[in-house]
């Protein structure tokens, strides 16, 4: 049974607490899938009863369908997620939490973001807040678990998971200059960093390519960073791709031998676990959290950040040499298991029933 505030009661039977999830479900309008979708599916196949909000993809109708669903759905969840992210984002977070709460719902906030620490120096009472005023907080990663220890000391750290059977591993050892960025075309995540690397690779490696692939933002877009490389006397050795459906991201690795993250802001970035578990050698910036997802010179290659002379000098070494390759390969296919949803989803499922206070 549910206690609701309004004083009524649900009958909600069964052996796992009926749960909603509150994030971007956006994939069916603008083909990009957040992992909140594959945790509701994957709760879903494993008989768990998940009410969604929201699929709409504008900020204000989001959150408004977000609040409405939390009120109109209340007597069918007795626990909830919410997917929590910094900037504007932030608001709808905590609009739905302070919602939940009025409801009495225990609920888990999930905490997304490389920039979320940043976000928190300049709004900390709110975000102290509402972290210590949800019932558990989960992150992603221990990055920002390590950030937000003064405000909630008892993070818990769940990993963003992976459908490990749609990555075919290749067992790298001679590698080819073929390269591969998946990331939104955002100044934060520095796609000009990429072409400088190629450029710098181009007279050991003359036939080095570049495929850059994701959405374009407001800052920065593809055909910027095209007209860069021509600037950079690339020619037609930078392909570059628009936002792709989250099935078509293990095809589009397995163009490429070497995968460049050259982000300034992070916190543990799926596109990387995506490429070790295609066995691509990964060379990465040290943004937030990556130190903390590989285990550098083991896992993959980790170089400063806004540093493409330290990147390619990383992406030759592994064009060079065909042992550290293959050890790059083997160990971040390795390190990418870790990510299954077979692994991950059991996690969750343990830490909503114990949020529930479910008994069934």
């Amino acid at each position: 049974m549910a206690d609701y505030s309004d004083g009524t009661r649900a009958d909600i039977t069964g052996d796992k607490p009926p749960l909603l999830i509150a994030g971007a479900f956006l994939s069916s309008s603008t083909g990009i899938r957040f992992v909140c979708e594959d945790l509701a599916d994957g709760l879903r196949a494993r008989g768990w009863s998940v009410i969604t909000t929201s699929a709409l993809s504008g900020r204000l109708p989001r959150m408004a369908d977000m609040l409405k669903t939390t009120w109109l759905k209340r007597r069918s969840y007795q626990v909830a997620q919410i997917d929590v992210y910094s900037g504007p984002a932030f608001v709808w977070a905590e609009a739905v939490g302070a919602s939940l709460r009025a409801l009495r719902c225990p609920y888990v906030a999930t905490l997304h973001s490389g920039a979320f620490p940043q976000f928190a120096e300049r709004w900390p009472r709110r975000v102290r807040h509402f972290l210590r005023s949800a019932t558990a907080v989960t992150s992603p990663s221990p990055f920002l678990q390590k950030q937000f220890r003064e405000y909630r000391p008892d993070i818990t750290v769940i990993r963003n998971g992976l459908h490990l059977e749609r990555y075919q591993a290749r067992a790298l050892t001679a590698v080819r200059p073929k390269l591969v960025w998946i990331r939104a075309f955002e100044q934060r995540y520095n796609p000009s960093m990429a072409l400088q690397v190629v450029a710098r690779l181009l007279d050991d490696f003359p036939d080095v390519e570049l495929l850059m692939v994701g959405p374009n933002r407001a800052d920065w877009s593809a055909g910027q960073t095209l007209e860069e490389a021509r600037r950079l006397g690339l020619g037609d050795r930078v392909r570059t791709m628009g936002a792709v459906a989250k099935d078509d991201v293990p095809r589009i690795l397995r163009e490429g031998d070497i995968f460049l993250n050259t982000t300034n802001v992070d916190n543990a970035p799926v596109t990387v676990v995506e490429a070790m578990a295609c066995g691509l050698c990964v060379v990465s910036t040290d943004a937030g959290g990556v130190p903390d997802l590989v285990d550098n010179e083991r896992e993959a290659l980790v170089v400063p950040r806004a540093d493409p002379e330290a990147m390619a000098a990383a992406a030759r070494r592994i064009l060079s040499d065909s042992n550290l390759a293959a050890t790059l390969s083997a160990n971040g296919r390795r390190k990418a298991e870790s990510f299954g949803w077979d692994v991950i989803l059991p996690e969750w499922e343990e830490l909503l029933v114990q949020v529930a206070g479910w008994k069934g």
